[in-house]
């Protein structure tokens, strides 16, 4: 009998996201800091995969406080003042980070 991962969980618990891969696309500033365009991602959540790039990138503060100012969307959706950990990611989905641009 094969095991189903929602029985498994405690009552009223939802089971953890599952990690997916995808793309970080940095534009801007955040490109410049990141010394990359882009880099994939494993990761459930958009906290989970900025978690890891300030991981990956310990050895470049300044794009950790580029980070800091930045907006992101999710495969073209604003995330604007959710809470990131609360923002799932999609496999093969892209996350854009966006500094913000002066001139508008």
């Amino acid at each position: 009998m094969g095991t189903n991962a929602a029985a498994a969980s405690p009552a009223g618990v939802a089971p953890a996201p599952a990690r997916v891969t995808g793309t970080i696309r940095y534009w801007a500033a955040a490109k410049a800091e990141a010394g990359t365009a882009e880099e994939p991602y494993e990761a459930a959540t958009l906290a989970e995969a900025l978690a890891a790039v300030a991981e990956r990138h310990a050895d470049r503060p300044r794009l950790l406080q580029v980070l800091g100012h930045c907006s992101f969307l999710v495969d073209g959706d604003p995330v604007g003042t959710r809470d990131r950990a609360t923002v799932p990611l999609t496999p093969g989905g892209t996350v854009e980070v966006l500094p913000p641009f002066a001139g508008g």
